[in-house]
């Protein structure tokens, strides 16, 4: 199927689904995209859940959907969507099964001189000390015990336990925990699935980058954020593996039983959902945080393991290679905030699924260091162009609830890639001189660059749109694939 309704232009970087396309609407929908990308949106009928969204009991502004804009559950990858904090509705789908699935961007003061002659040795180790590919398994055996400390902690676990240096959470979206977590709300068969994968990459497009800072658009905030051209940097984009995907498995069970005896009008059984303020909606978010709280603590582990791998091949501490992380953001998360909403300041719950936050510099939620100049936002395209560092801007405050892109987004299907072959891209990868580590032929496949959207045009949306503006752009010399 493909949407033949109304996408009214409302500039040259967004269309407006209006109000009343579909029955059920309480509020339009705004999709961020040029011209030249909505015969693709069209095509992929995400459109009909950006529309779908905006029917969400309780949301306030417009449904919001980002330019990597693509088909997903319930809410379409990309989606943005507020509700009132008090009387709006909480919907796993607006989350996602990988719960925080975000990056981690790590610096450091080393050059391409400096690891050159050694890139085999270094990717072999990287693959070797960082677990990944479909059902990988962590280096650490949790007791459940432990378990509860990381859902409960994050981050701050990791660290306590030696996984990484005390500045890491300052550089970490919330501190890297969440405090509304309750690892009480989390079932046994989540933890279960979280114990032996914490400490992992997993598969999918989840992947290890290294990067060459190839090039710097604004001096300024790149040298607050402590990046300068020819650096290298490691990029890291995972999430909360099977824990995270048994959450969203659980409570997605539990609020399509609550709508239906609720009688909760809804145009997709996917958008599944219960008020914020009922126990099930507040027993969601709780085991939701923890998900998150997981999803830290596993970037925080591989950070761990990174610099123990460029340690012991370049013979350096990774403290004199200044190995620090420059910012660790979510990109599948709902978050309580204080917005602006129709002229008055509200408190909201904002659905972000696919969809960067994007703070502008002043929010108190920005770690101290970057408040001058704004949030990082990390933005991954696919893995043969690299990656882009922005700064959340004032525009993002006014018109997207603070939010920006994730990425690049597909647009092909897994299944559609299925004819390409892993010898050709492993080659065209080589060409471009990318160092490659890949479990199986069948990921690498999926994982195609020709699968995804150009990144140069979907940040360009953002960055002329106002939501962000460019900082840095990253090209990958080194990948690690699940």
């Amino acid at each position: 199927m493909s949407w033949d309704g109304e996408l009214l232009r409302i500039d040259e970087n967004r269309v407006e689904i209006p109000k009343g396309t579909i029955p059920g609407m309480r509020t339009n929908a705004i999709i961020y995209a040029n011209e030249s990308m909505v015969s693709q949106i069209r095509a992929d009928n995400a459109p009909l859940q950006a529309a779908n969204v905006a029917c969400l009991p309780g949301i306030v502004g417009s449904s919001l959907t980002m330019p990597d804009i693509h088909w997903g559950y319930g809410f379409p990858i990309g989606g943005v969507a507020a509700v009132d904090a008090n009387e709006g509705s909480v919907s796993p789908g607006g989350i996602g099964f990988d719960i925080n699935c975000g990056v981690r961007l790590i610096k450091t003061d080393l050059l391409m001189s400096d690891v050159s002659k050694d890139m085999d040795r270094l990717m072999d180790a990287l693959y070797a000390n960082v677990p990944s590919g479909l059902g990988s398994k962590g280096l650490k055996r949790l007791g459940i015990k432990e378990m509860d400390e990381v859902l409960q902690n994050g981050s701050v676990w990791a660290v306590e336990n030696g996984y990484g240096w005390e500045n890491d959470i300052e550089m970490t979206e919330e501190r890297g925990s969440m405090a509304s977590a309750d690892y009480t709300k989390v079932s046994d068969k989540a933890k279960k699935r979280g114990i032996p994968q914490l400490g992992s990459l997993g598969s999918g497009n989840h992947f290890l980058e290294v990067d060459v800072v190839d090039k710097v658009f604004d001096e300024r905030v790149a040298k607050a954020f402590g990046l300068k051209e020819g650096q290298i940097t490691i990029t890291v984009h995972c999430g909360s593996r099977g824990c995270g995907h048994q959450i969203a498995t659980d409570y997605l069970q539990q609020m399509e039983q609550y709508v239906k005896s609720h009688g909760i009008d809804l145009p997709d059984r996917q958008l599944a959902c219960a008020p914020l303020n009922s126990a099930l909606g507040d027993e969601y978010f709780s085991a939701m945080s923890c998900g998150a709280n997981y999803a830290w603590a596993n970037r925080q582990m591989i950070t761990h393991w990174i610099r123990e791998s460029f340690e012991n091949v370049l013979g350096d501490s990774a403290e004199s290679m200044g190995m620090d992380v420059v910012y660790d953001v979510a990109h599948n998360i709902a978050k309580k905030e204080r917005h602006i909403v129709d002229g008055s300041n509200m408190d909201v719950l904002v659905h972000r699924k696919g969809a960067t936050r994007a703070f502008a510099a002043g929010r108190s939620e920005v770690t101290m260091k970057y408040r001058d100049v704004g949030q990082p936002v990390i933005i991954p395209g696919d893995m043969s162009v690299g990656t882009y560092v922005l700064v959340g801007m004032k525009g993002a405050m006014t018109d997207s609830f603070g939010t920006s892109c994730h990425g690049a987004g597909r647009k092909m299907s897994r299944k559609a890639t299925s004819s390409l072959n892993a010898s050709d891209i492993e080659s065209a990868m080589a060409d471009k001189g990318i160092t490659l580590r890949r479990g199986s032929e069948e990921g690498l496949v999926e994982e195609a660059p020709q699968a995804y959207k150009d990144v140069d045009e979907v940040v360009s949306v953002v960055c002329n749109s106002g939501l962000t503006g460019k900082v840095a752009r990253l090209r990958p010399i080194g990948v690690v694939k699940g």
